[in-house]
């Protein structure tokens, strides 16, 4: 058995035994005939010149074009203080495990060892040839999980990228990436190491809160809070139920009301995936209020008009794990379109069980032509393939406007 074939079985036991914990995905799904990327090289010519992609990026402005949302990965071989839990590189521990295996493969890393980290970083640098001159990606640092007394708890940590190894490579191509650091608010140092992020350029801040242990309502967060909004630093904070990165917390701190202490001491934050999955405690009701619909709760902060500015990015929104009616929701809710930001969520969109356009299609948000075209875009570019797939998007005559794409608006000037 070749060891393409021994991973492939592989993957295939993992996803049976450890599917629900590594994102719900349906048998189903599983049983696709294709489970892996097949990073294919850049466009071919006649797929390159195809009217589909042209149409895409007519009428914006590519100097304004931003993916909010894109993860930095590998497994630490760099030397380059990237951290990964041993849980992720036994196969004792199914879905975690197989986690790992499928974000690497989305972002196209060599499994060869001292190879992974830079390989992972030159599969971007080959995606964003593709892309417009002024299109840039945000690439996002990760923070360590922490205790409430400001103590790292490796034990929790399930992945870290430090702040200056995504300075480093958004650095190393300036053209096309910006970096966003990620800094736990119960640190001691919080303040002295936000401050030297933005001084080296940082664009926004990155919160997983279930994954790092961060109740975003919570008193301790007020210091970091007014350093962020001193220094102009938006927050970039995951909201709603999280599947794909266990950690120190629990589901309740990715609850959007949290996030409202964060907008009273004027800090711009963005909920990441506009909190499209999952349900919480309606906490206007008391802590032990009725269960709601995430969404529903981001829904109210967005009706809400307060000191900071609230945004949601639309990463994630189109997996299959995702309700139908909730992307009809956003491509109907026109009035919040200025609030909107572009985000992939790569290296997701690599992830090929994860994403249907033919689904997407057949549930009347696709043209069905345009499916098969995004599938192959898909194989070579998954970056392109996301941007194409959000632009082409329709509910009737709604459909997303040019500003969500235009996403550089809502961060400050450098």
């Amino acid at each position: 058995m070749t060891m393409d074939a021994r991973r492939r079985r592989l993957l295939k036991t993992g996803l049976v035994l450890g599917g629900a914990a590594a994102g719900g995905w349906a048998l189903s799904t599983v049983a696709r005939s294709q489970l892996m990327n097949p990073c294919l090289a850049a466009l071919p010519p006649e797929l390159a010149g195809h009217e589909l992609i042209a149409q895409t990026f007519d009428g914006l402005d590519p100097t304004l074009l931003r993916d909010v949302h894109v993860h930095l990965a590998g497994t630490g071989d760099s030397v380059r203080g990237i951290e990964m839990t041993p849980r992720m590189l036994s196969p004792l521990h199914p879905a975690e495990y197989v986690q790992r295996l499928f974000y690497l493969n989305a972002g196209c890393a060599h499994e060869d060892p001292g190879r992974v980290d830079a390989s992972y970083v030159d599969r971007l640098h080959n995606l964003v040839e593709a892309l417009p001159a002024g299109f840039k990606l945000m690439l996002f640092a990760f923070e360590r999980a922490y205790d409430e007394a400001g103590r790292h708890l490796p034990e929790h940590t399930a992945f870290h990228v430090p702040d200056a190894y995504a300075r480093d490579v958004a650095r190393g191509n300036p053209d096309h990436f910006e970096w966003v650091c990620s800094v736990h608010p119960y640190r001691e140092d919080a303040v002295d190491a936000l401050e030297a992020a933005a001084r080296d350029g940082a664009r926004a801040i990155k919160w997983l809160p279930p994954a790092m242990g961060i109740d975003p309502s919570s008193k301790r967060c007020d210091r970091f809070y007014g350093a962020a909004a001193r220094l102009g630093l938006p927050l970039i904070s995951h909201a709603g139920e999280e599947k794909a990165v266990h950690g120190a917390g629990g589901q309740e701190l990715g609850n959007p009301l949290r996030l409202r202490r964060a907008l009273e001491h004027g800090v711009t934050v963005i909920v990441a995936h506009c909190a499209t999955m999952g349900r919480d405690v309606d906490l206007d009701a008391g802590r032990n209020g009725p269960m709601r619909s995430s969404f529903d709760l981001f829904a109210r902060l967005m009706g809400e008009r307060r000191t900071g500015r609230l945004y949601g990015d639309i990463s994630a929104i189109t997996l299959r794990n995702r309700e139908v009616e909730v992307v009809r929701a956003l491509l109907r809710r026109e009035d919040w379109h200025d609030r909107l930001l572009y985000g992939s969520d790569y290296p997701l969109p690599g992830i090929l069980p994860l994403m249907s356009p033919a689904s997407l299609a057949r549930d009347g948000l696709l043209d069905a032509t345009t499916a098969p075209v995004l599938e192959q875009v898909r194989d070579h570019n998954p970056l392109l393939f996301d941007f194409m797939l959000k632009r082409l998007l329709r509910d009737g005559r709604h459909r997303f406007a040019n500003s969500v794409f235009e996403a550089a608006r809502a961060f400050p000037t450098i």
